[in-house]
């Protein structure tokens, strides 16, 4: 080990006895070591090695890695040096660490990641640094896997075979042995559990093949293998089918006698045109002049799925129903999804119903909550009911004249299906309106995004690829929903100990049929749809972004004057180049809403109460709802606070991880579709930026894909994290989000999922 080694031979170094000792220390945690100990256990035999070693040893003592004992020994300082947090592994190897207590991510190599994968639960000790070095950790302990199973492309050889996963996360493939494969052929798309992990003596990941999805490429067996990898069911378990279909689709007479009858009154679903799951449906009745009873109907399934049984233990399970580009993955077997539960046309169904009377101004000035039975009159698709509304518009076409037109129409009596509802749906459309002008005047934020839709052939191949903007259909629905939603919310949680108007300002004026504290009572519990004030810091980073577009953005730090500013600014940026490029950013401070017993409100609708309660058949926190609310309505007592907490994290949860999976299927179909197109040019403009290289929209069907930064050969580009640009060195030439750019398709791997761009030329 002599310091006179040639260059780029083992010269001893700060760096290697600084590795050298933190190794020894972390290998011996508990020990205090002496410095004739830590010379012999690391072959320090000369005075200068010796010296360099005590330098280190009083720079990890300075950077509170070391702790000295004594004047000549040292002890790991574990109280601050060990931790433990999440795993997250990156493709490029700088993985981090995040520790359970908070604070921000350490940076974790890949030589010290003990082969960690990412989410896994680990224990790390930090690594010394020097001064103003970043600072590293080194996994000392996995004591919780993330996953077990992973699905990826199978390859059988003669002797053995092997899976390589379809994502990079694990950073190497699943060895299998011979008689593990499940009867498995090179090219199929498989599921393999680990039986065993890597360690200090073997460094390969051994697993076995539990399900065969299909050849690698078939449509079905790409969207199963995404199911796979969010760890989603992909087919619903035998003894669950069986159940559901034991449960009888006829209705009682006793069970229709206990129920409020809307059977003749005019009653209408309005849904996706491809959708079965109808699980809500609205009701109008003309009262009296300018006075509208409207009932917002819901599937009643919690009397069809009981709690604690196999389908509802199931349905607590998925939590959520999935949807891909081609296809649903129910929360409920089909037989109740799409037939007993679903609100079907010319057909007797159960419902929990949310009836509201309402005056010319969108104003309730009464409702009730009630079972009811209905019957559907007509199964709209929202683009039926957009064509009435937009033929509406072209016959009267300024503000003025429409606002006449339905001011004459909702003053007549309904028609029902002698002209196909038409009136029925302008009045509800009118209604809709005002609760929407109201809830931006509240202030709710502006936030209307587009979704990016493809049509699909009967092999599951991509066709067309467009967004789809919610129009005024959508929005009927949507605002009918919200005021359903936040009526029976503030039903349960609004009481007079959290009121100043002590409960008058109810806003049905009326006492609470059920679960309302009175007289300072806490009110019952209930899963709350909660979502919090934006990010402060990221708020601020707005606000000094937009300024170089001579925008402004005010905000004292209250709730109301920053949803009043965001809308003031989506407004200002309306149909401006800039627009995508700042709403991008603005979505970036937004909080992500949740489940939570715990009340804190609805920033983005502006709503204090809200819950979910009108979609039972795809979303567990609605069932959990509508059990609670049938409960306190029959006198029941508030449940348990902590067991309702549980299942809504675990719902929050799962409802990202289907987002997660939708976002991948669009992925895949988007590569796929854009297959056909390698080397063609298109206009495109930058959707976003990252170290690696720049993400660009096309214009034409907007579809995404990466130019990566090496492929910007005309300059060396660094990347600007705050300004979200990518700046030459030499030239400074900038690509900034938002920025046209013009584009060939370069690269579409399906395998990977991956659009690779090029510049044009």
């Amino acid at each position: 080990m002599s310091k006179k080694t040639k260059k780029g031979g083992g010269k001893l170094s700060l760096a290697k006895v600084s590795e050298a000792l933190t190794a020894l220390f972390n290998n011996n945690p508990e020990k205090t070591l002496s410095f004739k100990q830590i010379f012999k256990a690391l072959h320090l035999d000369s005075h200068p090695k010796k010296m360099l070693a005590i330098q280190v040893l009083e720079e990890m003592e300075w950077d509170d890695y070391l702790s000295r004992v004594a004047d000549n020994s040292y002890k790991l300082n574990q109280k601050s040096q060990v931790q433990i947090g999440t795993f997250i592994r990156k493709g490029n190897g700088r993985n981090s660490f995040q520790p359970d207590e908070g604070g921000s991510p350490v940076l974790v190599t890949e030589r010290n990641s003990m082969f960690a994968l990412n989410g896994d639960k680990v224990r790390v000790s930090y690594l010394a640094r020097k001064r103003n070095h970043t600072k590293e950790a080194i996994v000392t302990e996995i004591l919780q896997r993330a996953r077990e199973q992973f699905v990826g492309k199978l390859t059988v050889e003669k002797d053995f075979a092997f899976l390589t996963p379809d994502n990079n996360t694990i950073g190497r493939d699943i060895f299998i042995p011979r008689n593990k494969v499940k009867k498995g052929v090179t090219g199929d798309k498989a599921v393999a559990k680990v039986i065993a992990w890597p360690d200090e003596q073997h460094q390969t990941i051994l697993g076995e093949v539990v399900d065969i999805l299909g050849q690698q490429g078939d449509n079905d067996a790409e969207m199963h293998s995404i199911l796979a990898q969010y760890n989603l069911p992909y087919k619903y378990p035998q003894a669950v089918e069986d159940a559901a279909n034991q449960i009888p689709a006829e209705i009682s007479e006793e069970e229709i006698a206990r129920r409020e009858d809307f059977r003749n009154t005019t009653t209408f679903t309005i849904d996706p045109h491809d959708a079965k799951d109808f699980d809500d449906a609205l009701s109008i009745k003309k009262l009296k002049d300018n006075l509208w009873e409207v009932g917002v109907h819901i599937a009643d399934v919690s009397h069809y799925v009981l709690e604690g049984s196999i389908i509802d233990r199931e349905a607590q399970k998925r939590a959520t129903s999935v949807y891909l580009v081609d296809r649903t993955i129910p929360m409920l077997p089909e037989r109740l999804c799409n037939f007993i539960c679903s609100l079907r046309p010319d057909e007797e169904k159960l419902a929990y119903s949310a009836v509201f009377n309402m005056n010319e101004k969108g104003e309730v000035k009464n409702w009730r909550l009630v079972h009811t039975v209905i019957k559907s009159d007509r199964r709209f698709a929202y683009e039926e009911v957009q064509q009435k509304i937009d033929a509406f518009k072209l016959e009267n076409k300024s503000e003025s004249e429409q606002f006449s037109a339905y001011q004459q129409i909702m003053a007549e009596d309904f028609k029902g299906k002698e002209n196909d509802f038409l009136n029925e749906c302008l009045t509800l459309d009118f209604l809709a309106k005002k609760l929407r002008d109201k809830r931006f005047k509240n202030g709710a934020v502006k936030f209307d995004r587009e979704e990016l839709r493809f049509d699909i052939d009967e092999k599951g191949k991509p066709t067309r690829c467009y967004f789809k903007k919610s129009l005024d259909a959508n929005q009927l629905i949507e605002e009918f929903m919200l005021l359903a939603n936040r009526y029976v919310a503030e039903m349960i949680g609004k009481t007079s100990s959290n009121s100043s108007t002590g409960g008058k300002d109810r806003p049905d004026g009326i006492t609470p049929p059920c679960g309302g504290g009175r007289g300072g009572r806490k009110p019952k519990t209930l899963p709350y749809r909660i979502h919090d004030s934006p990010d402060p810091e990221k708020l601020e980073t707005l606000r000094s972004f937009i300024t170089r577009f001579g925008l402004k953005m005010k905000s004292d730090g209250t709730k109301g004057q920053t949803s009043r500013s965001l809308n003031q600014l989506m407004d200002d940026i309306n149909g401006k180049p800039e627009q995508k490029l700042i709403e991008t950013v603005a979505l970036r401070a937004m909080m992500k809403a949740k489940y939570s017993v715990h009340n804190i409100g609805h920033f983005g609708l502006a709503f204090d109460y809200y819950t979910h309660f009108t979609s039972p058949i795809r979303r567990y926190p609605d069932t959990m709802v509508h059990r609670l609310l049938t409960r306190y309505q029959d006198g029941g007592r508030s449940a348990s606070e902590s067991k309702y907490e549980d299942l809504c994290e675990h719902s929050s949860d799962m409802e990202q991880i289907a987002a997660q999976a939708e976002r991948e299927s669009i992925k895949y179909k988007m590569v796929e579709f854009m297959g056909e197109y390698i080397g063609e040019e298109f206009d495109a403009h930058i959707s976003g930026i990252t170290s690696h290289g720049i993400y660009c929209e096309i214009d034409e069907n907007h579809c995404e894909g990466l130019i990566l930064v090496h492929d910007l050969d005309d300059d060396y580009y660094e990347f600007d994290e705050k300004n979200y640009c990518m700046i030459g060195r030499r030239r400074h030439h900038r690509y900034q989000l938002g920025d046209a750019i013009r584009i060939k398709v370069a690269k579409a791997n399906v395998e990977r999922r991956q659009l690779d761009f090029v510049l044009a030329e």
